[in-house]
């Protein structure tokens, strides 16, 4: 009997930034949450320098291979997300979240909106089908200090402080900048060197 793939596409978005900031991303149902969240880290321009978890019905999938990953954590309740295959936890219409840097506090709320099956073999490489705005720097504060500055480089663009956040940030930071094109390069460079598998 052959096996049968499945397509998901989710539309996610950073909580607590306005305007928002989102990505929907074509995934395959294969993938394991791991794999999701490098797909994720790519699709936003995080570093992937941080931890991260996904809670989806009431359970915790987290990084399990880190050392002190099960510290406070309920053993009943964590799973781990090398382990989990997108399909076997989604469906059609499941609101979930994706966690980032657990200091900042970045919640990404992930709908899935659609599940069609793939003829054939899968692709092997998610794609970013659309989005809006740029991802926040890292360790920026989470997204209540970074909507300060935005507002900030909004309102007082030439003020002391905006000029300090732009030295931290970069001179070119543009916060309504989104390259699709960009982020599609860095999923398929992922493919191609199999990276983000485990």
């Amino acid at each position: 009997m052959a096996k049968s793939y499945q397509l998901y596409t989710l539309r996610v978005e950073i909580r607590g930034v306005s305007p928002p900031i989102w990505r929907r991303v074509q995934v395959e149902g294969f993938d394991s949450l791991r794999k999701l969240h490098h797909i994720l880290q790519a699709a936003f321009g995080w570093t992937g320098s941080h931890l991260h978890d996904f809670k989806i019905n009431d359970k915790t999938y987290a990084m399990l291979d880190l050392d002190d990953a099960l510290d406070g954590m309920d053993p009943n309740k964590i799973f781990d997300d090398r382990k989990t295959r997108l399909q076997k936890v989604a469906y059609l219409g499941l609101n979930f979240v994706y966690n980032y840097d657990f200091g900042d506090g970045w919640e990404h709320d992930i709908v899935v909106e659609k599940v069609e099956p793939i003829d054939g073999e899968p692709y092997g490489c998610a794609q970013i089908l659309a989005g809006a705005r740029a991802c926040p720097p890292e360790d920026v504060g989470g997204p209540f200090r970074y909507q300060d500055i935005l507002d900030t480089l909004r309102k007082r663009p030439r003020s002391e402080e905006a000029k300090d956040y732009l030295r931290w940030a970069g001179e070119d930071f543009d916060a309504e900048l989104f390259d699709r094109r960009a982020a599609n390069a860095a999923l398929l460079r992922m493919a191609w060197n199999r990276w983000g598998g485990k």
